[in-house]
């Protein structure tokens, strides 16, 4: 039994006109989150996977969706291949299987439903699909969502009112809504809508005034012996006399903290969050910031909320709490921890008005990696609307102004490099609209996977029982 045509008023995809398109999604992606002149050209990876939904089979659909997603992913995480060796091959699969899934739910939503229900559910599987594989299941992995491709200007995007993944979901249902007009007015808003994206993702960034604020002052150091870090910390306060807090990044210190770092502190009145192993029960650990104060004692700390997989990254935190420092609220985000909305969220709800990430990224993963990496800090500023500042072992470090603007950075490769920054704390940060729409689409795509499944589930009974009358009508009489 043949399934049914997605298509009523236009033939399925040819094989020539599906191959176009996924090479079309390709080349989108790559160049969009490659070049930031052409991060516009996410919106036309989105629609050839929107057109890609009216292919000739489901099964047809999901295999070049994998085939799209290896060719978009992995190219821009290679460094996969570099920390986890011949490992990184199912995890790039795991990255393609998302997004084939997408293309299968998609085809068949169009087959059973029809064309206006499944285009309006489209831009919800879309957004479900992003926002569990990138914050809710053990593999989760966010850097390659669709509105990251913006971090590089984010000034003239409204990234405070539609979150990283309300622009994906506000994309698509341009995309999705549009294919019900008439053919010529379809094309000229779909145009015009990328042009204008084309032409905001281009203007030079404008002047910012500096803040008043606290100057925060840190020093790239990765696993440093207790000597580098004092060395480096006299150093800190020479280049930055005025500089009351100082930061170092996460495993800067193997274990608990040592006396001698909080003897610095206590002798040169400064505060300094530093990264460290907090030890806990059967030889365990948390993976903690502590925030030393001018009298050497130990005022605050915070476990990191996530630790990367595979890998000896301690226990994840039991709680989250903001330090109620002497200028403001401050949150304190541990490297990856950032790069989940399900973390920050949290630190925003509590009256943050910034937040700094002490980080890790060692110098051999390479210098892609810590690319990638640096596009989160941005993104999470101009979402929250507030300023971000990003200690990284080894680079890139970050400070970010409150609408996304990086004003300063250190390099890769930079050991022993130095970035400072005003930081200021006015306000508390708000979350975009994408919070509330991102977890219902994930509800309207659990709720739409259940009922293909029953509906299949159904077709194949009917079909048995069908099957089955046709062989007992087809029987020779006895006599």
């Amino acid at each position: 039994m043949t399934e049914p045509n997605p298509r009523s008023t236009a033939p399925a995809l040819t094989l020539k006109e599906a191959g176009l398109l996924a090479l079309g999604a390709v080349a989108a992606f790559q160049l969009a989150c490659t070049f930031g002149a052409f991060s516009f050209l996410i919106v036309i990876f989105l629609y050839c996977l929107f057109q890609l939904a009216w292919l000739q089979t489901t099964r047809l659909a999901f295999y070049l969706g994998l085939a799209i997603g290896l060719l978009a992913y992995a190219p821009q995480s290679l460094f996969l291949w570099k920390i986890f060796g011949a490992a990184a091959v199912p995890l790039w699969l795991v990255l393609a299987f998302w997004l084939a899934l997408f293309l299968a739910l998609a085809r068949l939503c169009l087959a059973r439903l029809g064309q206006v229900p499944a285009l309006i559910l489209i831009p919800f599987l879309w957004t479900g699909l992003e926002y569990f594989r990138s914050e809710l299941y053990y593999l989760r992995f966010s850097w390659l969502n669709a509105g990251y491709a913006f971090s590089n200007n984010l000034q003239w995007m409204p990234f405070k009112q539609f979150g990283v993944y309300g622009f994906g979901f506000c994309f698509m249902a341009i995309i999705s809504l549009t294919t019900l007009l008439q053919k010529r007015r379809r094309i000229a808003i779909q145009a015009l809508f990328l042009a204008t994206l084309a032409v905001l993702s281009n203007l030079p960034a404008a002047k910012t005034p500096l803040e008043p604020g606290i100057l925060v002052a840190g020093v790239q150091l990765e696993f440093p012996s207790e000597t580098q870090i004092l060395s480096n910390l006299d150093r800190l306060v020479q280049t930055n006399p005025d500089a009351q807090l100082l930061v170092l990044s996460e495993y800067s210190v193997d274990g608990p903290m040592p006396e001698k770092i909080k003897a610095w502190c206590r002798k040169n009145q400064r505060y300094l969050i530093i990264g460290g192993k907090d030890p806990a029960p059967d030889s365990q650990y948390y993976d903690t910031a502590f925030i030393i104060g001018p009298t050497g004692d130990i005022l605050f700390r915070q476990a990191k909320s996530v630790p990367i997989q595979f890998f000896k990254d301690g226990l994840p935190a039991r709680e989250q709490k903001l330090w109620e420092s002497p200028w403001g609220k401050i949150g304190i985000c541990i490297c990856y921890d950032l790069s989940y909305t399900r973390v920050t969220d949290q630190l925003i709800r509590l009256g943050a008005q910034a937040i700094i990430v002490p980080s890790m990224d060692a110098t051999d993963w390479g210098l892609q990696q810590h690319e990638l990496h640096a596009r989160v800090a941005p993104i999470r500023a101009a979402e929250y609307g507030v300023p971000v500042f990003r200690l990284a072992s080894s680079g890139i470090s970050q400070y970010v102004n409150s609408s996304g603007r990086v004003l300063a950075t250190a390099p890769m490769p930079g050991d022993e490099a130095i970035i400072s920054g005003m930081l200021p704390l006015k306000n508390p940060g708000t979350l975009p609209w994408d919070r509330v729409i991102a977890p219902f689409s994930v509800l309207v795509t659990g709720l739409t996977i259940g009922w293909l499944a029953i509906v299949s589930l159904k077709q194949k009974s009917n079909n048995k029982r069908m099957s089955k009358i046709h062989i007992t009508t087809d029987l020779p009489k006895t006599s």
